[in-house]
């Protein structure tokens, strides 16, 4: 044995097991990121309002502007990670994301501040998919699931947290720290990324489907567009239909585009369509769009629930999430050992199963009552949250590796997608009752409903 070679062998488990770590310390942090920016910017309207003396419509755009590019080239952004490499993916993902936090924090006026949002949002949907591929490439379900429910844990934290960690930096630094905190975090993660995530790319790949990937990206956006401003400008108005009905031709296009990419010799198709013949890869994207219905439908009005109805102040309506963000990452670790004694199909639907009871529980709260009234519900929602993490994981599992990329990329179009469309049926309902409490309610039943439905999709199909 050549000299030095004994320590070497015994030194390579314990640089694997510290690249692990790192690699766990980089896909919670870029999620946790990706995510606050979905939610930190709202409490900062007023003040960027005052200060660049722009309308409300245009700063909507700050919010709006991420969400939009955000979920309109993640598909393409998963299949980007496929093909040129998954660690290329997400450095670059991270870079570009880093360097348009730092021009969204220098920015003097509303346009600027908004066109660094839409480069914000591309430069996530580049991260979130290859992030995800990194977790199912080369790893065996339990690293998989550790990774997956690292992932979800810092996206909850994330929205919990966003709002609170917003209105802190406006109050008492200023509104640009929003994003300017992001610059020193994003160099740190493209550091830790080089060193811990090692490379690779579906080999069988040589070019990507550019009708598949110019088809997604008018369809998602489109689509989002719609969704988004729908509730403003009315579901009727010539803007909002045009953007759904050229999200929906841009999708049967899409679909029509990537069977013949199927059939052509040599075809490589952006999102094999064949992949959603594994039962625990459709029904998991199924389980998560019905989750997303519900709930990211119902989270939107419930500021405006405990501020208006039971009588909350603005800070208490903030805080009322910390419970569950906690309760996320606090069960989070207990998940392997109840997925290992349940399987991963009943951990999810109990998860789910909780979820519903929150929800319900909170229709039939009623002004006067208090924190004591809803933590309960606020609990059963976070703990069940956090048995919903082996979703992901069976997702990501039921595909081969070579698409881990896309099958992330749909994984998270599903997330958003159902936000948008879970807040947009959801309003119809509120809308259209006699009152916002009224509305509000049957609202929550409904989504506690779509939740269910979730629980008995991922029964049948996640074993």
């Amino acid at each position: 044995m050549p000299a030095g070679q004994g320590q070497e062998d015994a030194a390579a488990p314990a640089w694997h097991r510290y690249r692990r770590g790192l690699l766990l310390v980089v896909i919670g942090l870029a999620g946790f990121v990706t995510t606050l920016d979905n939610t930190v910017v709202t409490v900062a309207l007023p003040t960027l309002q005052a200060e660049f003396g722009a309308s409300l419509a245009t700063l909507e755009w700050v919010v709006t502007g991420y969400v939009l590019t955000f979920s309109g080239f993640m598909l393409a952004g998963g299949r980007l990670a496929d093909v040129y490499g998954r660690r290329r993916a997400l450095v670059a993902g991270l870079a570009v994301f880093t360097a348009a936090s730092l021009a969204a924090g220098l920015a003097t006026s509303a346009g600027a501040l908004v066109a660094a949002r839409l480069v914000q949002g591309c430069g996530a949907a580049l991260v979130l998919p290859a992030m995800l591929a990194v977790v199912a490439v080369g790893n065996d379900d339990r690293r998989r699931s550790v990774g997956v429910a690292v992932w979800m844990a810092s996206g909850a934290g994330a929205l919990a947290l966003g709002p609170v960690v917003g209105g802190y930096l406006v109050q008492y630094l200023h509104w640009s720290w929003i994003f300017l905190l992001n610059v020193p975090l994003g160099v740190l993660l493209v550091a830790l990324a080089v060193a811990a995530i090692p490379e690779s790319r579906d080999e069988a790949a040589s070019r990507v489907d550019v009708p598949g990937v110019a088809t997604s990206v008018v369809a998602l956006s489109a689509g989002t567009f719609g969704l988004t401003f729908g509730p403003e400008l009315g579901w009727a108005s010539p803007p909002i239909m045009a953007a759904l009905a050229v999200g929906a031709v841009a999708a049967a296009v899409f679909v029509t585009v990537e069977r013949i990419a199927v059939g052509r010799t040599g075809g490589a198709p952006m999102v094999d369509l064949a992949l959603f013949r594994a039962r625990a890869f459709t029904g998991g994207v199924l389980a998560q769009v019905l989750w997303g219905l519900g709930v990211n439908g119902v989270f939107f009005f419930t500021a405006l629930f405990l501020q208006g109805v039971l009588g909350f102040s603005p800070t208490m309506s903030g805080l009322a999430f910390v419970p569950l963000a906690l309760l996320v990452v606090v069960v989070t670790p207990l998940v392997p050992f109840a997925e290992r004694r349940l399987g991963a199909a009943r951990t999810v639907a109990l998860g789910l199963v909780m979820v519903a009871a929150g929800m319900a529980a909170v229709a039939f709260l009623r002004p006067g009552d208090g924190w004591a009234d809803l933590l309960p519900a606020v609990c059963a929602i976070g703990a069940g949250s956090a048995l919903t993490m082996p979703l992901g994981s069976a997702v990501l599992g039921a595909v081969p590796e070579s698409r881990a990329g896309v099958a992330g990329g749909v994984f998270s179009v599903a997330r958003e997608m159902s936000g948008l469309f879970g807040v947009a049926v959801i309003g119809v309902i509120v809308n259209g009752s006699a009152s916002f409490s009224a509305g509000y309610s049957v609202g929550l039943l409904v989504a506690a409903g779509l939740v269910v439905i979730g629980a008995a999709v991922s029964l049948v199909t996640l074993r």
